[in-house]
């Protein structure tokens, strides 16, 4: 900044030199630079080391004159400058200059600032999986108006009209290895919310899920429909069927807003909570719900048939249900999915 303070007309410095950062950051933006290239150009002009940091993805970018990042602790700026794009703010902007601020350090930031905004509304933040819970949870969330959903999206890197679909995930794995697995070529980002993750992606292919995964997927174009469809999906996955789209349950989605009591309440229901001691005996029935069939569950559970006939005529009995009756089955089918929706928190 030095050099550029000596070059300024002798008429009025100051003037002069505001005047030359602002064309400087001009130029910048019709050459349609991103946010890591706004970064090194404002460290060169300053002579110092410049920051930039957007909440939506929580990325600290600071690069030192020379053009290379700079990493280690990062010390207390100089001057500051927040990022705001339609009244909010999303990021913030500083020079780390030894010594007191020089006269243009404010005009520098102010059009940093600028620049760096309009970035992120042409672009989308800089591209990474995770980000920010809270902007996440305003773009999913109910409670909000559409305005501020739209702004959320947007600062998430979305582009405004393109349908966006919402995943509910339980998984030991990593959100941003999952999100980068689902939509390896398109926007996705990843959060935590309280004890469910949620993936918001343009595309979602069940068939990448990695192993260990359970995701419920949500269909409505609308962000925060889809999210209740997705967590609604989520709690019918199974270790058999750990993957769900909501429109797959059909009918079977009314069983999520039956009140838990009434659940508890029904007969058929506590049945199976007095079989839920016996991993074997709860196998078994899952095998044969989920195909239909003797031998077929047998087939699943790697067991002469005639074994699975006698644990399923005992299960029937304990169940009060008879089993190989087409209403039994169904039965038994809805009571099972109904039981295991009880150890899952409701949609709110």
């Amino acid at each position: 900044m030095e050099a550029l303070a000596e070059r300024l007309s002798h008429l009025d410095p100051h003037v002069e030199g505001a005047i030359r950062v602002v064309a400087f950051y001009d130029t910048l933006m019709r050459r349609r630079v991103d946010v890591p290239a706004l970064a090194r150009s404002s460290a060169g002009l300053a002579e110092c080391v410049a920051g930039i940091r957007l909440h939506g993805t929580g990325r600290v970018i600071r690069v030192s004159p020379d053009g290379g990042e700079t990493a280690g602790p990062r010390p207390p700026a100089s001057s500051t400058t927040p990022v705001t794009l339609d009244e909010e703010e999303i990021g913030t902007v500083w020079l780390e200059r030894t010594g007191p601020p020089h006269p243009l350090d404010e005009v520098l930031l102010e059009r940093l600032a600028l620049a760096t905004a309009a970035v992120v509304e042409r672009y989308g933040p800089t591209r990474t999986t995770m980000a920010d819970p809270a902007l996440v949870e305003l773009a999913v969330s109910s409670d909000g108006d559409e305005a501020s959903r739209a702004r959320a999206l947007r600062l998430l890197g979305f582009p405004a009209g393109q349908p966006v679909r919402v995943v509910a995930v339980r998984s030991r794995l990593p959100l941003d290895r999952i999100g980068g697995l689902l939509c390896p070529a398109r926007p996705v980002k990843a959060a935590s919310l309280t004890d469910v993750g949620v993936i918001l992606a343009t595309t979602v292919d069940r068939d990448r899920f990695p192993a260990g995964v359970r995701a419920g997927i949500g269909v409505a174009d609308a962000p925060d429909r889809s999210w209740r469809e997705a967590r609604t999906a989520l709690r019918f996955t199974t270790s058999r069927r750990p993957v769900v789209r909501y429109d797959d349950l059909g009918a079977l989605a009314l069983l999520a807003v039956v009140p838990p009591d009434a659940v508890r309440e029904n007969t058929d229901v506590a049945a199976i909570g007095r079989i839920a001691d016996s991993p074997e005996d709860l196998e078994t029935l899952d095998a044969y719900c989920a195909t239909g069939s003797l031998r077929r569950a047998a087939a699943r559970l790697h067991l002469h048939h005639s074994s699975v006939a006698r644990r399923l005529e005992q299960i029937g009995r304990t169940l009060g249900i008879e089993l190989t009756d087409p209403t039994g089955l169904m039965r038994v089918r809805l009571a099972l999915t109904a039981w295991r929706l009880l150890d899952d928190t409701p949609v709110p």
